[in-house]
């Protein structure tokens, strides 16, 4: 059992590897809205005075994410509201100009296996690093100083398939055409690990990637673990693997109801799996008992639950799922996928309050 304050680093590294350690790490994210609202409700500050007050245990060194035409934003009309956008992925979408949201995907311009062939796969092989590497040395830099868990971050391939083609043209391919998706793949995650291996070399060092990209829906995967594991998985795993090789973790984040894929990631050798969408029936409590041997959790404290206000059933669910992941040493504090503007200020420093009581081992 730890007995002092670990660094930010050794904490989340011991999770990681579910041994002993002081407290859970915590790390989190915000919409603009909500801080937005916090202020009006009392916060003094910003998003990076509730990372302090959080103790944020993680930071970022960089973010990867392949495009075919860098730079590019073309506006084709707009109103007062909203801008209907052709961006650097060549697909046309409606987005808001004045808070977040989902874009309404209006049209999506690599719609055949030719198109790909011609247009896209040439332009991205041709488009350079999409990282900026003099960033991510000092951040890097910054965060071995500080002794921050670094991470390096971005996509990974199935999600840039899916901002390429959309859901529809890229599942359906990989029912009708799956050696197309396995190109796409193929081709991202080599581009990916180039952007890694670029910022390495030049001495952005890291304890860990961490990869985003969403393999599910409220009910289920987009695919089946066969069709995952045959199409997308070999890639997933190069890249669990090269962070592996370069003395780094690897963290996965994904939303929707992937217990269906859980072997899988074990199979690969993921460390942590983020940020467990628990309205989507990922829970923590089920899932640890079961993997929690081999594979760390991120995440998984409801925001609707958080939404209502009702301070029973937040530190219910709070104090809960902390037990259940911290019974394993193999867990770390995350919302769900992000708070949003529904969770009052109040609500978030009890939750604050909550982790304090509950999370110290």
């Amino acid at each position: 059992m730890a007995t002092c304050e670990l660094t930010s680093r050794a904490r989340m590294t011991r999770m990681l590897e579910r041994r002993d350690h002081d407290r859970i790490p915590r790390s989190d994210a915000y919409w603009a809205e909500t801080i937005a609202r916090w202020q009006s409700e009392g916060l003094d500050g910003d998003a990076e005075t509730v990372c302090r007050m959080l103790g944020n245990d993680v930071s970022g060194v960089c973010w990867t994410w392949p495009v075919p035409f860098p730079g590019r934003e073309e506006i084709i009309s707009e109103d007062d509201r909203t801008k209907v956008v052709r961006g650097s992925m060549g697909k046309i979408e409606r987005l808001w100009k004045d808070k977040s949201g989902t874009p309404e995907h209006i049209t999506f311009d690599c719609d055949s296996r030719a198109k790909w062939e011609t247009v896209y796969k040439p332009a991205l092989l041709s488009s350079g690093l999409s990282v900026q590497i003099d960033g991510a040395v000092n951040a890097a830099t910054k965060a071995d100083a500080e002794q921050t868990f670094s991470t390096m971050r971005g996509i990974e391939s199935f999600e840039a398939i899916r901002q390429l083609c959309g859901d529809v043209i890229s599942l359906s391919a990989m029912a009708e055409d799956p050696d197309w998706v396995r190109d796409m793949s193929v081709t991202y995650t080599n581009l990916i690990i180039t952007d890694l291996e670029a910022v390495f070399d030049a001495g952005g060092r890291a304890d860990a990637v961490w990869l985003f990209g969403d393999l599910g829906y409220n009910h289920g995967t987009f695919f089946s673990p066969s069709m995952y594991r045959d199409i997308i998985w070999p890639d997933h795993k190069r890249l669990s693997d090269w962070a592996h090789a370069h003395g780094m973790k690897f963290l996965y984040h994904t939303d929707g109801d992937v217990r269906g894929l859980i072997d899988l990631f074990v199979e690969a050798k993921f460390d942590c799996i983020q940020p467990m969408e628990a309205k989507a029936k990922m829970d923590v409590r089920q899932l640890s008992p079961v993997y929690g041997e081999k594979l760390s959790f991120f995440g998984n404290i409801d925001m609707t639950v958080a939404g209502c206000g009702n301070r029973d059933e937040l530190e219910h669910e709070v104090r809960t799922k902390l037990e259940a992941g911290m019974g394993r040493r193999g867990y770390a504090y995350h919302s769900d996928h992000s708070v949003p503007p529904t969770v009052s200020w109040g609500t978030y420093q009890l939750i604050l309050e909550l982790l304090d009581r509950y999370g110290r081992y």
